[in-house]
């Protein structure tokens, strides 16, 4: 069975979403903005304690001056410069518990950086001063702007270029060794940040969500993770007078037109049963990487737990970082 099109058909696919035809100047100015902020880096002592493992929080103030938290976690014992990896999570969550791929990663010898997205399940801030949940309608935050650099997934794309940053002008960390990973939503955040920050060296990405929104709006699922799509349509405009307009601004926003600016390696894991985030949407993104790249396919599972991808993508950052998993 398919829910999208067949796979001779994915590997051609290239988007249906518009790309504004200022895009470049978009994200020039955008990381110029970058470049000004005073990220005002302070880290504390978290409160939870692992043997060998130390554990702090993170904070950094992002674009427009939101304060954002990351967990932060790094081998006790260090020997010269190490590895870093940056995780990003899922729509509405938040970073990860440190039981699990925080601490397995710290203790191969990772500084580990977990962002929480402003705004949604975790510390950080959103842009209106407050703490925690006001994800119903990221997508769509700031649509109706006339300023373009209103959408709110612009800032959380340079949260994510500013924490690689941070991670990669530690002493103690080895820049040309930093990789990225995340499904879904993290999956989506992990593209653009190598594509912003283009020293990142690998990224995993699982089911990468935000990308090529009209062909999500064509193929009738605007729903779950997308259906702030069809609320703002029923709401805002009705009769669909300004679809063309809409579906162009959230091309700044869409990664399959950031993806040719990433260098580093992908590994793009994808269920071809996904409803939720459909094949065609990951392949447009895909697609249009100019860099080394594979996808890893899984052709009865959808927008679920995917088989050893975090065992296969735990082998891929050990490669990149150099560390020989028999050597203790």
């Amino acid at each position: 069975m398919l829910v999208d099109l067949p796979i001779e058909k994915l590997e051609l696919y290239t988007g249906r979403n518009p790309r504004p035809d200022d895009f470049d100047e978009y994200w020039k100015t955008a990381l110029c903005e970058l470049d000004t902020i005073d990220a005002g880096v302070e880290i504390k002592e978290a409160d939870f304690r692992a043997p060998g493992v130390a554990c702090y929080d993170l904070y950094f103030t992002g674009a427009h001056g939101a304060r954002i938290h990351a967990k932060y976690a790094r081998p006790k014992q260090v020997k010269g410069k190490m590895p870093a990896v940056l995780m990003f999570h899922g729509y509405f969550g938040a970073s990860p518990g440190w039981i699990g791929s925080i601490l397995s990663y710290a203790l191969a010898g990772f500084s580990v950086f977990a962002m929480d997205c402003r705004g949604q399940g975790g510390k950080s801030e959103d842009v209106g001063g407050v703490v925690g949940n006001t994800v119903h309608g990221h997508i769509i935050r700031g649509l109706d702007c006339e300023d373009p650099h209103k959408l709110l997934y612009r800032d959380i794309f340079l949260d994510t270029a500013l924490l690689a940053r941070i991670a990669m002008g530690m002493d103690d960390v080895d820049e040309t060794r930093v990789g990225v990973m995340g499904k879904s939503q993290g999956g989506a955040l992990s593209i653009a940040c190598a594509a912003l920050e283009p020293r990142v060296r690998l990224v995993c990405a699982e089911y990468p969500f935000l990308s090529d929104y009209r062909r999500v709006w064509e193929m009738d699922l605007a729903k779950a993770a997308y259906e702030e799509l069809s609320d703002y349509f029923r709401r805002y405009d009705p009769r669909h007078e300004r679809e063309d307009a809409v579906f162009t601004k959230l091309g700044y926003i869409d990664i399959q037109n950031l993806a040719p600016r990433v260098r580093g390696e992908v590994v793009m894991f994808t269920g071809l049963m996904d409803t939720i985030v459909p094949p065609s949407t990951q392949f447009a993104a895909y697609n249009k990487l100019t860099c080394k790249k594979r996808v890893i396919l899984y052709p009865d599972f959808g927008h679920e737990v995917l088989p050893d991808v975090p065992e296969i993508t735990y082998g891929l950052m050990l490669e990149m970082a150099g560390i020989d998993p028999e050597n203790e």
